[in-house]
């Protein structure tokens, strides 16, 4: 038995390894005057978003395999240091910043929705799978919970620790936030009790990620390693160890059988989840603090603090796609 699963475990990482031998091309799209912070999908994949220092919001629509700026939305007056979009209505994207607003955006109506004063400079974003909850954390630790269709504060909840990334499970039922100790707490929701805290790393953690497929969670942590638990059994099934930085950004793909994760290495690994293996890398000529797969295809998009060739100290403020087809 043991040899028929090594196999079929072979075969689909050659598979994967196959299919990025020709669809490697990475293609850049400018799309802000400043530092990309965030980049993510809608959940129909149909548009790209990127926020950025320069306080804006851009769309780009996707069509085949030509990306299209399609609307740059204005009007925080801080960095847009997060963003994430609603898991199942394409059009409503939400985004976090420093200047202690959080944002609605409807994308189709091109204009805001809806204006959230919160109580600091927010950094983490995000959105609720059951779409009726929007979760933000500023600098203070303070994380406040949203209704997203009155757009009122439910609850907030103040944290004795340093909170990093925060994230609902696939039902969400269990709320999850990584912490400065290295560790993951998860509280129940909506009564926000502590149910577990897992020491998840000996270095500070800073991302944390669930797989569509519910099965997974991973962790990316200051001790370059990335973590796969097991959401049932709350164990650590395996890390992925290619990186010499501290991770700051990951994400696994539609079917939940890649896994990305970046840092401040020239590159982006990407790896095979059930064994670890490496399908291939992204050379990368400057930090990568986000990255997001497509919602259907193996495209990743991503953005580096990539600086102008001519002008070292003006970052360029683009975005960039792989997986396009080669030429």
């Amino acid at each position: 038995m043991g040899f028929g699963k090594g196999g079929m475990y072979q075969s689909r990482l050659e598979e994967l390894q196959n299919h990025f031998k020709t669809r490697n091309k990475i293609r850049e799209y400018s799309a802000h005057s400043s530092k990309v912070h965030s980049v993510g999908w809608s959940c129909d994949g149909r548009r790209l978003a990127s926020g950025s220092f320069d306080k804006s919001v851009t769309i780009f629509s996707l069509d085949r395999d030509r990306m299209n700026k399609e609307h740059t939305f204005r009007g925080h007056t801080g960095s847009v240091d997060q963003l994430c979009w609603h898991a199942s209505n394409p059009e409503l994207l939400s985004t976090a910043s420093g200047d202690k607003t959080v944002r609605i955006w409807d994308a189709r109506a091109q204009r805001s929705a809806a204006t959230i004063n919160t109580k600091g400079e927010n950094i983490n974003i995000t959105w609720a799978p059951d779409g009726n909850t929007i979760a933000v954390g500023n600098k203070e630790d303070l994380v406040s919970f949203i209704d997203s269709r009155t757009h009122k504060i439910k609850t907030e909840e103040q944290f004795s620790f340093e909170v990093n990334e925060i994230s609902w499970n696939n039902q969400s039922s269990l709320f999850f936030l990584t912490n400065g100790q290295g560790c993951v707490h998860i509280l129940s929701y909506p009564e926000l009790q502590l149910q577990h805290v897992l020491k998840a790393h000996p270095g500070t953690c800073i991302c944390i990620e669930f797989d569509p497929t519910g099965k997974y969670f991973a962790t990316g942590s200051a001790d370059a390693l990335v973590s796969l638990w097991d959401v049932e059994e709350l164990a650590c099934v395996r890390t992925f160890s290619r990186l010499d930085w501290p991770v700051r950004t990951i994400s696994f793909s539609h079917n939940g059988q890649l896994l990305a994760s970046a840092s401040e290495d020239l590159m982006i690994d990407i790896a095979e989840v059930e064994t670890g293996a490496k399908v291939g890398d992204i050379t990368v000529e400057a930090a990568t603090f986000t990255v997001a797969w497509h919602p259907k295809l193996y495209l990743l998009a991503y953005a580096c603090d990539d600086k102008d060739q001519y002008d070292r100290k003006r970052d360029t403020g683009n975005l960039k796609v792989y997986g396009f087809p080669s030429d």
